[in-house]
């Protein structure tokens, strides 16, 4: 197992957290914006099922980004979604410490991320990306691995 600095120091964090609602953007064009909203440098891009007047179904969309972003973003979805408007207000995030290191299996390697809180590691996940890779070139199932990973943290 090889140790990493950590990529994250814990930290309180101002961000922008902007809201659509959309009852009539088709879905085929959900995970484009998504993917367009991550390409620009969204920290984090979600959909929630909602029902709006007259009980249409919708969804709402949420994301986190800098407030140096926030221009950006409004672009993207004023253009890319059929939105009329825009709901945005500061938030502040915390984040705890994390850091990333590398666990040998009987497969192969996969990166596992650990939350650190008062210099002790208090959680721990392998990188879904490498556990799929191997599952995958071994024919095995995906919970194998993850139980394979989980063996060699404890």
């Amino acid at each position: 197992m090889s140790k990493h600095p950590p990529d994250h120091e814990h930290m309180d964090q101002n961000m922008i957290k902007i809201e659509v609602n959309l009852d009539d953007t088709p879905g085929e064009w959900l995970g484009y914006v998504m993917d367009k909203l991550f390409e620009a440098g969204a920290n984090d891009v979600y959909y929630t099922p909602i029902y709006m007047k007259k009980n249409r179904p919708a969804v709402q969309l949420q994301l986190l980004c800098s407030e140096t972003q926030l221009t950006e973003m409004k672009n993207i979805l004023l253009s890319e979604t059929t939105t009329l408007g825009i709901r945005y207000y500061p938030l502040t995030v915390y984040r705890m410490e994390r850091s990333i290191r590398t666990v040998d299996t009987e497969w192969g390697p996969v990166t596992v991320k650990e939350g650190v809180q008062k210099g002790k590691v208090v959680k721990a996940s392998p990188e879904y990306e490498d556990c799929k890779k191997i599952a995958e070139l071994h024919n095995i199932p995906l919970k194998d691995v993850y139980q394979s990973v989980w063996k060699l943290l404890k």
